[in-house]
Formats: C-alpha cells, sequence, structure tokens
C-alpha cells in the first residue's frame, strides 16, 4: 500500500479504522486480519507436505531407478543427496527473499518450480538429467517450506499459532510415512510399465492445485523495511553450509576419505568469514542476511540446539530402522513402509494434541522428550534381547512411544522457538530455524552411520541377529539425545507462563 504524504502546514486526516489496521499492521510487521486465515494455512501447508514426501519417497524408489537407468552408485547418491544438498543450503536466502519480495510470491514460485521440476524427473532419460532435476527440486523446496513458518507466525494470532504448529507436525509425519508407503505402492503397481517415474508424476496435480489455491487465497505478507538482499552475506553463507553439508551427507557412502574432514574444518573458517561480512553489513546499516544478534539471543539460542538435538535424533533413528527393517529382516519397501504405520498415527495424533495443550508450555514438551527416551530405551531392550528372533511386531511398542513423544516435542519446540522472534526478523528467523532442521538431520545421520555400520561390521544381509545389536547400540546414542534435550529444556523461556 502506498503512503499519502501531505503538504507542509496542512491537516492529516486520520483515515477510518478499516483503513488505519492494514498501515499499522505493515509498520509493526503483523499482517492485516485475514477472512479466512485457515483456509490460507493449509493451503500453504500442501506445500510443506510436497517438500517432505520427496525426502523420502525417493529412497524407496532408489533401486528402480538404478536398475531401470543403470546407474552407478554415486549417481543414485546424487539423486538422493542433491535434493537434500540444494534444499539445506538455499533455506536462509530464500527465506529472506520472501521477507523482502513477499511470502506468498516466493512460495508461488517455489510450488511452480517444484512442479516442472517433477516433471523433468518423470521424464528424465538418464541419470545425468535426473540428477539436475532432483538439484531443481531441492532449490524450490527451499522456497516453499520457510515460508511456512513465516506465515503461521503474520497470519495468526498468539493463541492460535500452537494449533497450527501442530497441525505442521501432523502433516510433516504423514509426509514421512506416506513418501515410504506410496513409494512402494507405486512401484509395485508398475503402472503403464513406467516403474519408479510414479513416483514424480504424484506431485505434479498437487503442485498445479496448490498453485492455483495459493494464488487466490493466500495473502501476501511482507517483512517491514525489508532492503535489497545481502549477495555477499548469501555468498559466504552458501559456500560455508556446501563445506559442512557436502561431506555430512556424501561421507559415509565414500567411505569418509582426506576431503571429506578437510571440508568440514574448512566450514568452520567459512562460517566465520560469513559472520564478518554479516556484521560488517549490519554495522554500516544494511540488512544482513543473518543478525547476527538473533543468535545471541539466550532464547533463541537455547531453542535453535534444541531444535538441531532434536532433528538429529528423529532423522538417524529413520535411518538406522529402515536399514533394520529392510536389510536385517527382509521387509520390501511396502512392507517397512506398513511398519511405520504405528508411529504416524500416534505421530499425528499428539501433534494436533499438542496444539491443544499448549497452555501447558514448557511441560508439554518435557513429557515429549520424556515419552521419547522411553521408547528409544525399549528399542535397545528389545532389539537387544530378542537376537536372531527379532521382527518388526516387536518394535511396534517402542515405535508408540517414539512416536507420541516426537509428536509432544518437534512442532511445540518450532512454535516456541518463533515465539521469541520479533515480527521483522521472522522472516530470517524461519530460514535458520528451517536450516538447522536440515543440518541437525544430515550431522545425526552421520554419527549414527559411524555407530551402527562400525557394530555392524561386515555382516551380510538378513542377518537379523547382527542387525538387531547394531540397531540396540546405536539407538543408545538417540536414547542419550533425548536425555540432553531434558536437561536443556529448563533453560528455554517457558511462553506459556510468558502470556499468563
Amino acid at each position: 500500500m502506498t503512503q499519502t504524504t501531505r503538504p507542509s502546514g496542512t491537516a492529516a486526516v486520520p483515515p477510518p479504522a478499516a483503513q488505519r489496521r492494514p498501515n499499522s499492521a505493515r509498520r509493526s510487521g503483523r499482517q492485516a486480519p485475514v477472512a479466512a486465515p485457515g483456509r490460507a494455512l493449509a493451503i500453504v501447508l500442501a506445500g510443506a507436505f510436497m517438500a517432505v514426501l520427496d525426502t523420502f519417497i525417493v529412497l524407496v524408489a532408489a533401486p528402480a531407478i538404478q536398475a531401470d537407468l543403470h546407474s552407478s552408485a554415486a549417481d543414485i547418491q546424487l539423486v538422493l543427496a542433491g535434493y537434500q544438498l540444494t534444499y539445506a543450503v538455499a533455506l536462509i536466502t530464500v527465506a529472506r527473499l520472501g521477507d523482502r519480495f513477499g511470502r506468498k510470491r516466493v512460495f508461488l514460485l517455489g510450488t511452480g518450480l517444484f512442479t516442472v521440476s517433477s516433471v523433468g524427473c518423470a521424464l528424465a532419460p538418464d541419470s545425468g538429467a535426473l540428477i539436475a532435476a532432483r538439484f531443481v527440486q531441492g532449490l524450490s523446496a527451499a522456497a516453499m517450506f520457510p515460508q511456512v513458518f513465516a506465515m503461521i507466525q503474520v497470519l495468526l494470532p498468539a493463541e492460535r499459532r500452537p494449533r497450527a504448529f501442530g497441525a505442521l507436525g501432523a502433516v510433516i509425519g504423514m509426509a514421512t510415512v506416506a513418501g515410504q508407503l506410496l513409494g512402494g505402492v507405486l512401484i509395485s503397481a508398475d503402472l503403464f510399465g513406467s516403474s519408479w517415474r510414479p513416483v514424480f508424476w504424484v506431485n505434479v496435480p498437487v503442485g498445479v492445485v496448490t498453485s492455483l489455491l495459493a494464488a487466490r487465497y493466500v495473502p501476501e505478507t511482507r517483512a517491514p523495511e525489508a532492503r535489497r538482499p545481502d549477495l555477499r552475506g548469501a555468498a559466504a553463507l552458501t559456500l560455508a553450509l556446501v563445506l559442512l553439508v557436502v561431506p555430512l551427507v556424501e561421507g559415509r557412502s565414500s567411505g569418509r576419505p582426506l576431503w571429506t574432514w578437510l571440508s568440514l574444518a574448512a566450514s568452520v573458517l567459512a562460517f566465520a568469514a560469513f559472520a564478518l561480512v554479516e556484521r560488517r553489513v549490519d554495522t554500516s546499516g544494511g540488512d544482513p542476511l543473518v543478525r547476527l544478534r538473533l543468535l545471541r539471543e539466550r532464547p533463541f539460542a537455547i531453542g535453535m540446539t534444541l531444535v538441531l538435538l532434536t532433528y538429529a535424533g528423529i532423522n538417524s533413528f529413520f535411518l538406522i530402522l529402515s536399514l533394520t527393517l529392510q536389510d536385517g529382516l527382509g521387509k520390501d519397501p511396502l512392507g517397512a513402509g506398513l511398519a511405520y504405520t504405528p508411529f504416524a498415527v500416534v505421530f499425528f495424533a499428539t501433534s494436533l494434541l499438542a496444539g491443544r495443550l499448549a497452555r501447558f508450555g514448557r511441560r508439554v514438551l518435557q513429557a515429549g522428550a520424556l515419552i521419547g527416551g522411553l521408547g528409544f530405551v525399549v528399542t535397545v531392550v528389545v532389539a537387544a534381547g530378542a537376537g536372531p528372533t527379532l521382527t518388526s511386531g516387536e518394535l511396534t511398542p517402542s515405535l508408540l512411544l517414539v512416536g507420541a513423544g516426537n509428536g509432544l516435542l518437534v512442532t511445540p519446540l518450532l512454535n516456541a522457538v518463533l515465539a521469541n522472534v520479533g515480527p521483522k526478523e521472522v522472516g530470517m528467523a524461519s530460514g535458520v530455524l528451517s536450516t538447522g532442521q536440515q543440518v541437525g538431520g544430515a550431522v545425526g545421520v552421520a554419527l549414527i552411520g559411524v555407530l551402527f555400520y562400525g557394530a555392524l561390521g561386515t555382516a551380510p544381509h538378513h542377518d537379523t541377529a547382527a542387525y538387531g545389536h547394531a540397531l540396540a547400540l546405536a539407538v543408545a546414542f538417540n536414547a542419550g539425545l533425548a536425555m540432553l534435550i531434558s536437561v536443556l529444556l529448563p533453560f528455554l523461556p517457558d511462553t506459556a507462563r510468558r502470556r499468563g
């Protein structure tokens, strides 16, 4: 909305209240009241669903892709990792573009590009074309996901945000399991002899409908006083994240050669250089990509530490459980996906419940950490005690506990972190938070991979006893993370007490 100026000496006539609210909302960084914010939220959640779904559905499709395209192991690793790499690296930069150019506009760009790149994946004639399309998919997912966080903060009043984050958690849980189930169903069906290609075609109608609905029903929001993008900061951060994430994602499959350790060491220097660039931009009156004072604020710093630990635990647990179910117990992708169903159902239910329990504040998070930690302990006991007779059914009780605990912890934690951020910095914080999720997950997978494969040794596939032993040892790491989260949670400001 353009601002009307008045000549000097003339009296300002106050506009009607209905016209004043949008201006005051824009100055404060809040969106004017939206007629149907729930509808807008449901639409952007579809974008979050697609972004998460494509992380897991391609894991199931990887063997079929390799066989059909005659791909090498390195090619398949890039098909899987290329999406995650561009997704993790671009999150903060694209979130800040949403602040300046409009979150709805960037979300629409992301959904459109995601749909087009999904077509490119489905039609890929060889591994090179598929890898290129997957890189574009990751970039477009990065354009969608942080806008969801920001829109929840600016479209909804504070009392409605916990339920919105609960819905987001339910969507993430559904997408995680649906990726494995749907991937298994589509590949088993081999529709029209197309093998793995329907796992990408399924994105197209969802992307088209989401784009059309978002264009019509999602309001536009921007950060107040957002200025020209910080290109130097974006370049420095991109370099630092590439140096960090590439060895974490690629290191295990390549045997962790010397370059992975050199890259991790170089990332420390690159992050230091990024901090210097951002400090100069800020002190010179510019608009930095990340305001370093945000990371120095105790609530946000503690919250981000908890996010890193939480996603390190949950992502790594998914990895070793999938390996145990398929390689150790001989489950096919569909059977492994069905084994996750108890987790998904409970995660969905407790994510929604957590939004309704927001008045209990930090106690909900603490309960989630303890219940999830108990689930990890039960997994260790069952896997270690069952030996060669271990079955997926014996893991069901622990999956129920882990799902319930994470439903109460994951999305309320995201809400608690962003609740301490002012409206002017919500886009920036959303990008940092999304990046923390990806980096935490990558670090957790890298660390638990060392434990799991170290314990597994040279055991062959379907050696149930060896895989059960490796699972028990690795999940002890998850239990330790849950304990550390429980210790740190009391230092996170209690949003319920502050509202009271």
